[in-house]
């Protein structure tokens, strides 16, 4: 009788192991993200890129949308135009 009731504390003991080691990675896996300077809230690609070129970014994001067939050639390059001309 006393085998059964013994049991049921060992389960938990396993339960709680489980959680430290759950917790444990979580832990890493966000002490590494935020030495890395990257979070996983933002989704989107690191932007220090274009921050540094000054017209990188905006360059980037117009030839993504050439790409993507969102312009067409006239339109990529009237925008192309457009951006260069203001940045003078």
């Amino acid at each position: 009788m006393m085998n059964g009731g013994g049991t049921g504390g060992m389960g938990l003991m396993w339960i709680f192991g489980l959680l430290m080691l759950v917790g444990v990675i979580v832990l890493v896996v966000v002490l590494v993200k935020a030495f890395t300077g990257r979070s996983s809230t933002t989704g989107g690609p690191d932007h220090s890129r274009g921050a540094s070129t000054g017209t990188g970014r905006w360059r980037e994001i117009l030839e993504e949308r050439y790409a993507r067939g969102e312009l067409s050639i006239e339109e990529y390059r009237e925008r192309l135009r457009t951006l260069e001309e203001g940045g003078r």
